[in-house]
């Protein structure tokens, strides 16, 4: 398989790199936008010259509908509005595969539309599960897109102590867009970006 020799190592490193970003202690983030009901921090990634972004709230619903949502599939097409297509193109087992995955244009086209090719891993965590990838060095590029990288990112799941039925939903996003795009602008869409992928998140669970 291209890029990617050792699956079961490959996963085990990036579900470990997400854990380490999940105990980052509170005081290294700065909030970066605030809703009713998503916070947004940041801080500066170790891993290219832009910022790991922390996104964090309760969905109203339980665990496994949850990363059902957000993990590779059809379902994600149908509910969230920054991605235009998904193709699994490397499928190992249940909980892991290659992806290859469109966006849309953002900020009045600011950033034009991007192309992703993600290493995506699913795996039990504590009493929840996280949802994470990575983008892969993929050869095969189609030059009307962008080619944008994915630093380790993911999203943990777990349910709420006091009610099982809702679920602490907090995400780790660190999205190179690559191409000249000013940072100023890289910083409100990102932010945007993870709020509104709350928002219809929620709205999709509650018509499944």
């Amino acid at each position: 398989m291209e890029g990617l020799p050792d699956v079961a190592s490959f996963s085990s490193r990036l579900k470990n790199t997400l854990i380490q970003y999940h105990n980052i202690e509170d005081d290294n983030w700065r909030v970066a936008k605030k809703t009713k009901d998503v916070t947004v921090w940041r801080k500066p990634s170790e891993e290219f010259n832009g910022y790991l972004y922390k996104a964090q709230g309760v969905i109203d619903d339980i665990v496994n509908s949850v990363i059902d949502h957000i993990r590779p599939g059809p379902c994600r097409l149908d509910w969230d509005r920054l991605m235009t297509s998904l193709d699994i193109l490397e499928h190992f087992e249940e909980n892991c595969c290659v992806m290859r995955y469109t966006t849309a244009g953002q900020l009045w086209n600011i950033i034009s539309p991007r192309e992703f090719v993600d290493f995506s891993y699913t795996v039990g965590y504590k009493d929840g599960l996280l949802s994470c990838g990575i983008s892969l060095d993929w050869s095969e590029k189609r030059p009307e897109f962008v080619r944008g990288y994915n630093h380790p990112c993911g999203w943990f799941c777990v349910p709420l102590k006091d009610n099982p039925n809702q679920s602490l939903l907090t995400g780790y996003i660190q999205t190179d867009l690559c191409g000249m795009i000013p940072q100023s602008a890289v910083d409100t869409a990102m932010a945007s970006t993870l709020t509104n992928f709350y928002s219809d998140l929620r709205k999709a669970l509650q018509k499944a």
